[in-house]
């Protein structure tokens, strides 16, 4: 069983660009940070600090092409920032949801139970659309994600090569690099990735 957690920001830019942070305290591939990017022609990049983290994450998730460069990221009770490869981002962060306030009285060995992600996998698909608690990582593997609190985003700065992503949008379409999306709203959510053999 792998473990990875940490923080998973997802987002949209008036470009057309959708991002997904993945801010790993604590994984099997120790501390790291990896953004997956689509772009508005549904091309799917991944940004990943080190070959084992690409051959991990590109193992687990779909993408048309890998970059393998220094990712520096930090994380504060305001900001999100992360610099990788052709990227640039500072995303700024908004209250707690009340879906989020919930989420952080269900117990702590409760919220990251596969048995119990199974179990609310249809609820969360009805809570917030296109997002799913339960489902198959690549490799036949199965994946769940254990989210513990929910805030928004409320603003970003973003530019890719130099060029300005654009404000920030709902992430729409929803991104295809496994079976979930993130929440069509920007958010950062708490949460703990678990990925079972």
């Amino acid at each position: 069983m792998d473990r990875f957690r940490g923080y998973i920001a997802g987002l949209g830019t008036s470009s057309g660009t959708r991002l997904v942070v993945g801010h790993w305290l604590q994984s099997p591939l120790g501390a790291f940070t990896d953004v997956m990017v689509e772009d508005d022609a549904g091309v799917r990049t991944l940004l990943a600090p080190s070959d084992a983290v690409a051959r991990y994450v590109g193992g687990t998730y779909r993408f048309d092409r890998t970059v393998v460069s220094p990712v520096d990221a930090a994380l504060s009770p305001e900001f999100l920032r992360v610099a990788a490869g052709p990227l640039r981002l500072e995303a700024r962060l908004g209250p707690v949801t009340l879906l989020g306030r919930l989420l952080e009285h269900v117990p702590g060995p409760l919220a990251v139970a596969p048995w119990w992600l199974r179990l609310v996998n249809p609820l969360a698909g009805l809570l917030v659309p296109g997002v799913r608690t339960a489902g198959s990582a690549g490799g036949g593997r199965r994946e769940f994600y254990g989210v513990r609190s929910l805030r928004t985003l409320a603003g970003v700065t973003a530019r890719w090569d130099g060029s300005d992503l654009g404000g920030l949008r709902p992430v729409q379409p929803p991104v295809k690099f496994g079976f979930s999306s993130v929440p069509a709203a920007p958010q950062i959510v708490a949460v703990t990735t678990t990925i079972l053999p």
